[in-house]
C-alpha cells in the first residue's frame, strides 16, 4: 500500500489584513471586494463558530485568496489577548463607520472605496454556502 502525506501549503494561509488603508490598496490593485469581519475572538460564541465553520477551512482559504481581501476588526476581551492600542483604535474607527450597532460577528462586503455591497452575520452554512452568500452581494 502506498500512503500519500498531504501537507498544508502555507501559501493557502488566510491573509487577514488589519488596516483598512492596506486592504483598500490591495482591493483596488487586484479588483477584489473587501470582506470586513467584526469579531470578538475570545468571547463571542457565534464568532468562534463562524471562524471554525468558514474562515479557518481550507476550502474558504483557497477561494478567498483569489476572490477577496479579508479585513479583520477583532475586539478581544481577555487581557492576554489585548491588542496594541494603535490596532484597537483602528478597529474602533472601523466599527464607528461600519458597525454602529455593535453586532458580533458582523460581516461587511464592500468595494475598495468603502461602498457597502451587503452585510451578514453568523449563519449555520457550509463554506461553499457562505461564499455564495458573500458573492450574492458583490456588484
Amino acid at each position: 500500500m502506498l500512503f500519500t502525506v498531504l501537507s498544508i501549503n502555507s501559501s493557502f494561509a488566510q491573509e487577514w489584513q488589519s488596516d483598512i488603508t492596506t486592504a483598500r490598496k490591495l482591493a483596488k490593485a487586484n479588483d477584489l471586494p473587501i470582506i470586513l469581519v467584526f469579531q470578538g475572538s475570545d468571547w463571542c460564541a457565534p464568532c468562534i463558530k463562524l471562524d471554525r465553520a468558514v474562515w479557518a477551512t481550507d476550502e474558504f482559504k483557497a477561494y478567498a485568496k483569489e476572490h477577496y481581501v479579508m479585513l479583520q476588526a477583532d475586539f478581544p476581551r481577555r487581557k492576554s489577548n489585548a491588542l496594541p492600542e494603535e490596532q484597537l483604535n483602528k478597529n474602533k474607527a472601523l466599527a464607528e463607520k461600519y458597525n454602529r450597532n455593535g453586532v458580533f460577528p458582523f460581516v461587511v462586503v464592500m468595494n475598495a472605496e468603502g461602498e457597502v455591497y451587503g452585510e451578514t452575520s453568523y449563519k449555520k452554512l457550509s463554506p461553499k454556502e457562505y461564499m455564495h452568500e458573500l458573492n450574492s452581494f458583490i456588484k
